[in-house]
């Protein structure tokens, strides 16, 4: 880990394509102002469970005392208790799945980790899956205690700022700042989404494909869907880099795919002009 801008610590991973991704590691600030956010929103959707519940209660029982036996089959009493089992019920998954689902099905983020521009990655640099979002959470009611005592002691512990929940899921929380974003991603502004899993062919903008690089057909197919997604992420992110980062990543990455496909670059030509040749072929040789 080195430093990085005004952040602490650096995770670097490098990529099959042997393209550094950067990961400013979030530290005990950023991520206290995203669980206290978090525990505020948990808080409003209790008390607003608990109103309802207040409110369901008081009138199956003042209709309980006003109504005639015979005009109500429902025991009011009986309805109570269903209702607190499902308030019951509805408290347990508001504690344990509100980070994990939101983590696992929103790229690594809840509500106050978007807002602080933080997210879960793995240690691998790829987005968490559910699995992992449950075992990292699953740990939280110690990490939890007391007042996160436990959490933010381990976090001080070692350098990429784990709790026990990211040592066990083998995770960590990182930036998310947009000028401090690894430069991957597949079709979205997180840099962690399918950069090694298999994915199909999607479609995705393209130029036309006239006046554009020939590519021999045999060197296309020796390219992989993961070569696809490189190229896409890059595509993807390309307007929001500085000029220069995006000259050097383009030239890197163009190097690497065509090293694979075992041409040379054409002298003169955009790299790229050449990466979006080779996704224009691969997803046309993808339907023929």
């Amino acid at each position: 880990m080195s430093q990085y801008g005004s952040f602490t610590d650096q995770l670097n991973i490098e990529t099959p394509e042997q393209v550094e991704l950067r990961f400013p590691v979030a530290g005990i600030g950023s991520r206290f102002l995203a669980i206290l956010i978090d525990s505020i929103i948990q808080f409003v959707a209790v008390m607003v469970l608990f109103l309802l519940f207040f409110v369901v209660v008081t009138v199956a029982t003042n209709g309980g005392q006003t109504a005639a036996p015979q005009a109500s089959n429902v025991n009011p009493e009986t309805a109570a208790k269903w209702f607190i089992a499902a308030v019951i019920l509805f408290y347990f998954l508001l504690y344990w799945g509100y980070f994990s689902l939101f983590e696992a099905f929103w790229n690594g983020q809840t509500p106050g980790k978007k807002l602080f521009k933080i997210r879960v990655i793995k240690d691998t640099g790829r987005q968490v899956t559910l699995f992992e979002a449950l075992a990292r959470n699953l740990l939280r009611v110690v990490d939890s205690q007391p007042f996160y005592l436990i959490g933010v002691i381990t976090m001080l512990c070692n350098k990429q700022q784990k709790r026990l929940g990211d040592f066990v899921a083998g995770t960590l929380v990182v930036h998310d700042r947009l000028e401090d974003q690894p430069l991957l991603a597949h079709n979205s502004r997180t840099f962690t989404a399918a950069l090694y899993a298999p994915a199909p062919f999607q479609e995705f903008p393209q130029p036309e494909r006239s006046g554009q690089i020939p590519l021999p057909a045999d060197a296309v197919a020796r390219l992989q869907v993961q070569d696809l997604n490189v190229i896409d992420a890059f595509l993807a992110r390309s307007l929001d880099l500085e000029i220069a980062t995006r000259e050097e990543m383009a030239a890197k990455i163009a190097t690497r795919i065509a090293a694979k496909m075992q041409i040379s670059i054409p002298a003169g030509t955009n790299p790229e002009r050449f990466l979006e040749a080779v996704a224009f072929d691969m997803r046309a040789a993808a339907r023929r």
